[in-house]
């Protein structure tokens, strides 16, 4: 189930290798969703304030391995353009090593660290112990986060999107069985719910692993391939070690926003938790799509084929455009409707501070879509330093605007709303300059 994204229609090749991914994402989103709208309509608004600010911290966390898997599977998928398998194989089996044994230090430090962390992010008290009880439970599955990521970007640097779609598929609905099951069955509250979604990402990575080891005997770990080179051990720790900061910086920054939206109360918290879920399903398809198109960019590149690449640039401006210019009108005339699915629609407070994000948000996609596409193709090019450049920019003005915009009165939470699209657009600009001068030399 290979595909050789080197040959065919520069459009279709990447939407019928996108398609599989962008699905497959919004199904990942699932598991976080349907703990966010099972718990905010079964078990009240504290609850739905908890689980997404948890949900902050864990993305952060999650997005350091994850970061390390896109990053060595944009070098898989060059190796792969090159027709190299023997480096390919050698430098697999070194980020296996490497992302896993980031990985587990990581579930270590937080379940050490667990309180502290919390309290820096200004967790009320009344919040408090459910937090505790969801975060504690959550990260027991980041391993199997791990699992499922190293192989979904392994078979997808091999042209095959298909495969991790179905495991996804079928972990996501078993989650949602399960979420239901726990907290209305069960009656084991905030926790069942977290445990839930940690049996689907183990089934899920579990199963991608198996998979890949009995069905692509190519990509099988092996003696012969195993050995620790000095330049491909640098290649590995180059690649996966940039996305990795690129996107922990960037979800280190949101995480920076979720204290400081947990300083205005349980209200604000609750709907920038329901809000936010909303608003990553929204964008997640054009997330998608642009690491769909850094595999494209990366084996081609990889390949020589330069005129491919440059048709790929504007085909996926364009698509991506499109996308997210109508996702913004639908999701700005549709806020009210999408906030009463996550919370009860007597709590007016609620809905309205979630409305007031998401139209600030809804109205700005494009500048998140240009961006992700920037991200992409400066890892496709094996210059993912520059992703990191841009993502620095955009975070770093984010955070510092909200945390210089929020403390006035007239302005509160507003200017958290706002810092979000500057920064994005700030980036876009300095990406898209960039391009300009290296096309020029």
């Amino acid at each position: 189930m290979k595909k050789d994204l080197t040959q065919g229609n520069v459009a279709r090749t990447m939407l019928l290798f996108a398609g599989p991914m962008i699905l497959g994402n919004q199904l990942q989103q699932l598991y976080n969703i349907a703990d966010t709208l099972i718990v905010g309509r079964f078990l009240g608004p504290d609850a739905l304030a908890a689980v997404g600010s948890a949900y902050t911290l864990m993305t952060f966390l999650n997005s350091i391995q994850i970061g390390m898997c896109m990053g060595a599977g944009a070098l898989f998928s060059y190796y792969f353009g090159r027709k190299e398998p023997d480096k390919m194989k050698t430098s697999m089996q070194l980020a296996f090593l490497l992302i896993g044994g980031v990985t587990l230090a990581l579930n270590i430090l937080v379940m050490a660290f667990c309180d502290p962390i919390l309290r820096l992010l200004q967790t009320p008290e009344e919040l408090f112990a459910m937090m505790h009880t969801y975060v504690w439970i959550i990260f027991m599955g980041l391993l199997f986060v791990f699992l499922y990521n190293f192989f979904a970007y392994l078979l997808r640097a091999l042209g095959n999107s298909l495969i991790p779609l179905y495991f996804l598929g079928t972990t996501a609905l078993l989650n949602i069985l399960l979420d239901l099951y726990f907290v209305l069955v069960l009656k084991r509250g905030i926790g069942g719910a977290a445990e839930a979604t940690v049996i689907s990402q183990a089934i899920s990575g579990l199963g991608l692993g198996l998979y890949t080891w009995t069905k692509e005997k190519d990509v099988r770990f092996d003696r012969q391939h195993f050995r620790f080179t000095k330049t491909a051990s640098a290649e590995i720790l180059r690649f996966s070690f940039a996305s990795s900061i690129q996107q922990s910086v960037m979800n280190f920054g949101i995480l920076m926003i979720q204290g400081l939206v947990n300083s205005f109360g349980a209200v604000v918290m609750a709907a920038f938790a329901a809000a936010v879920k909303i608003d990553s399903f929204a964008y997640m398809p054009a997330q998608e799509f642009s690491n769909a198109f850094s595999l494209f960019i990366s084996q081609n590149y990889g390949a020589g084929e330069k005129e491919r690449v440059q048709k790929g640039i504007r085909e996926a401006i364009r698509i991506s455009l499109l996308f997210c210019a109508a996702v913004s009108v639908l999701v700005f005339v549709f806020a009210g409707g999408l906030m009463r699915l996550f919370v009860s629609a007597a709590d007016h407070q609620i809905i309205n501070v979630g409305i007031g994000y998401l139209r600030v948000e809804g109205a700005c996609y494009c500048g998140i879509g240009v961006l992700m596409l920037l991200y992409g193709y400066y890892r496709g090019i094996n210059r993912p330093e520059m992703s990191l450049v841009l993502t620095v920019i955009s975070l770093g003005t984010r955070v510092l605007l909200a945390y210089v915009l929020a403390p006035i009165p007239q302005i509160g939470v507003w200017g958290i709303w706002a810092a979000i699209p500057i920064g994005w657009f700030l980036a876009d600009v300095t990406g898209v300059l960039c391009l300009r001068h290296m096309n020029d030399r």
